[in-house]
């Protein structure tokens, strides 16, 4: 069997925290963390294609394979090809590093 190593990209990343579904959407990014929400998230979320839960405990995110979920904090993945997905925390910080 042949061996693979995922090849060296640079992805963009939000954790997700907790929301408080009863503001509007608007006033959600006054709130930190998303008072530094990249604009695609935004986008995303006024698209309707990142969606926070009812209760707020986590995001439905609709990708090519259908609605996930990203819980609290897992990571919002915006992929080379500007596709949106979650990725649970000990995957994250296993794959990812910070880059400047």
């Amino acid at each position: 069997m042949a061996k693979f190593r995922k090849k060296p990209i640079i992805i963009q990343a939000i954790q997700v925290r907790a929301v408080d579904c009863n503001l509007p959407i608007e006033q959600i990014f006054d709130k930190p963390p998303f008072s530094e929400c990249p604009d695609w998230l935004k986008q995303a979320i006024e698209a309707g294609t990142v969606v926070p839960d009812n209760r707020g405990t986590h995001w439905n995110i609709t990708t090519p394979q259908g609605i996930l979920n990203a819980h609290i904090d897992d990571w919002i993945i915006r992929g080379v090809k500007g596709e949106l997905y979650p990725c649970s925390n000990d995957v994250f910080t296993t794959t990812y590093e910070r880059v400047e």
